[in-house]
């Protein structure tokens, strides 16, 4: 991929619908990729979460769209289409030299998925049962308690600095805690560095029309006026979450993990979700290294099924050093 100008990817989506919008929204938020959505391709046009794409056509117009339009790659998501005119558009690609990729049906468990076999030469995606066995269980809870200790140790210097920063700004208590739901649905005291101003809750029906994320449940406002000049800097490096260090060290976080949802949030679970609650909330986690704030509920409650599903000690430190850029990037954060 590429983020040269010059060298940036015309790319066309061949599908409509929430998948095609979501697979759109996530090219433009990751602008490193280097690949810029022009417009979609369907037979059968459905309503996507993104109105300011083109509709260039439907998919026997492929042929002209690629060269009219100058397009690069195509990835094909979710369209309706028949296998064979699937095959077609790959063909057409293919002979134009334009590079195609496909979003897999069933990819939210794609996490779960190690394995490639072959039967009488089809391709098939093996996900085995995950087991999270008591060596695993151990060598996790062994690396959360170094690790946490070790970290608790090096930033008390940065800690106090935090502290008297926060106090001289604003009136209030320097850590913020909150409820959370734990492993099995237990409740701890979330810690945080205090970003937003002592009222902070209260005024929170005033600004309700301006939430950012339209889920209903998640609350969230890019310029929020509750957040104090120091909060802004300790949100967009993360730094007001170093105190769940503390909640990692007494066994109610992991450093890695599914997001630690509010009470309301929990509550706001489908059935099928409520399996994220088998492994301790994190610290960090896949919502961190992928968008962050950007991410909706239902993105979020994703990545977290994804991971609890397919989860190993190799994929918790995958992640763990993948929240180092994501943190230093400040992206998504707010």
């Amino acid at each position: 991929m590429h983020k040269v100008e010059p060298l940036k990817q015309r790319t066309l989506v061949v599908g409509s619908g929430l998948i095609a919008g979501q697979l759109i929204q996530k090219l433009r938020q990751h602008n490193e990729l280097g690949l810029v959505p022009v417009g979609l391709i369907d037979d059968e046009i459905h309503e996507t979460p993104v109105q300011d794409i083109d509709h260039l056509g439907s998919l026997g117009d492929l042929e002209d769209v690629l060269d009219l339009h100058a397009i690069d790659r195509v990835i094909l998501a979710f369209s309706r289409a028949s296998h064979q005119q699937l095959l077609e558009c790959v063909r057409i690609c293919r002979d134009r030299g334009v590079a195609v990729d496909v979003v897999p049906r069933l990819f939210e468990l794609m996490d779960g998925m190690r394995s490639l076999a072959y039967v009488g030469g089809m391709p098939l995606l093996s996900a085995s049962a995950p087991t999270l066995s008591r060596p695993a269980q151990l060598a996790k809870r062994a690396l959360d308690v170094i690790a946490a200790g070790v970290g608790l140790a090096l930033i008390a210097p940065a800690v106090l600095t935090i502290a008297v920063a926060i106090k001289l700004e604003s009136p209030g208590p320097v850590l913020f805690r909150q409820t959370r739901a734990g492993k099995g649905g237990r409740r701890f005291q979330l810690l945080k560095f205090r970003s937003m101003y002592r009222d902070a809750e209260q005024r929170k029906s005033e600004y309700a029309n301006q939430n950012d994320l339209a889920d209903g449940v998640m609350f969230k406002i890019r310029t929020d006026p509750r957040i104090t000049r120091v909060g802004h800097f300790l949100r967009k490096y993360s730094l007001d979450e170093l105190p769940q260090l503390w909640n990692v060290l007494k066994g109610q976080m992991s450093l890695v993990g599914p997001r630690p949802l509010i009470l309301v949030e929990t509550d706001a679970l489908e059935t099928w979700a409520l399996r994220r609650l088998e492994l301790r909330p994190g610290l960090t986690g896949p919502w961190q290294i992928y968008g962050r704030s950007e991410n909706t509920f239902q993105e979020m409650v994703r990545f977290d099924y994804q991971y609890v599903a397919g989860w190993s000690l190799a994929r918790d430190l995958e992640i763990l050093l993948a929240t180092v850029p994501a943190v230093l990037s400040g992206r998504g954060a707010y």
